[in-house]
């Protein structure tokens, strides 16, 4: 029983809110920006038609802020047998918008008794992006191979948009490959040319560009499937000696 001092009150000192009580302290303002970022794939990607398929690329680099958080990360994701899509902005965001397609075009396909053409698929990314368009951060490359058209190349790029291209580039690598694509694309190139074309645009970008980096990857789309290969040190193409 605690002691009453003259006045009726307890002679004990009272704990207040605050007492016995750990505070932690604000440690946001010094905590780096990489650990607060998500991921994103600041990214170079890039597809060209071809006559008889299309050849699609990609660099590597995953990074949180300024922290590369995967130096060989699979931006060429499978949406179907014979289409793919390139993945460019928010990471998660991208990740799941081509999960949720891949979904789709299954349930179609088994509906129909056929393979989805490489347009439907692009217009289910198309419709994806645009609903969504203020809660994503999504820029996709939809590339592929179908009966109907042969290969095809789609661009989505950020708000839902949806336009047909010979060929089509996206990511913050992008910016610095306008000249290099326009003075060296050429209509009507084979398979062995696009692959070349592609290669030495996405090491470009990866030279110049701080979010984009790693090796390069590959993918060749035609009626016989997908043909994938990897470009890693010696074999990514050099330009000049820094």
């Amino acid at each position: 029983m605690a002691m009453a001092n003259v006045y009726g009150h307890s002679a004990l000192p009272q704990a207040g809110p605050s007492m016995n009580a750990f505070n932690v302290p604000d440690l946001s303002d010094v905590v780096p920006d990489w650990m607060r970022a998500e991921h994103s794939t600041g990214t170079t990607v890039m597809a060209v038609e071809f006559d008889g398929g299309v050849v699609i690329g990609a660099d590597s680099r995953t990074t949180t802020g300024a922290y590369v958080a995967n130096r060989v990360s699979d931006k060429l994701t499978r949406v179907t047998d014979r289409i793919y899509c390139c993945r460019s902005g928010s990471a998660s965001d991208t990740q799941a918008i081509a999960d949720i397609v891949a979904y789709h075009l299954g349930f179609y396909e088994m509906e129909m008794g056929e393979p989805a053409k490489v347009e439907t698929a692009a217009n289910v990314f198309r419709e994806l992006c645009y609903n969504y368009r203020d809660q994503l951060v999504a820029g996709i490359i939809c590339a592929g191979w179908d009966r109907k058209n042969g290969g095809q190349v789609f661009m989505i790029p950020l708000g839902g948009m949806l336009v047909r291209q010979p060929v089509a580039i996206g990511g913050s690598g992008s910016s610095y490959l306008y000249g290099y694509v326009d003075a060296n694309y050429k209509p009507g190139m084979n398979k062995d040319q696009c692959l070349q074309f592609v290669s030495n645009s996405v090491a470009l970008a990866i030279a110049r560009d701080g979010s984009s980096g790693g090796v390069i990857r590959l993918a060749v789309i035609t009626k016989d499937g997908v043909e994938r290969m990897v470009l890693t040190g010696d074999k990514i193409p050099q330009f000049y000696q820094g």
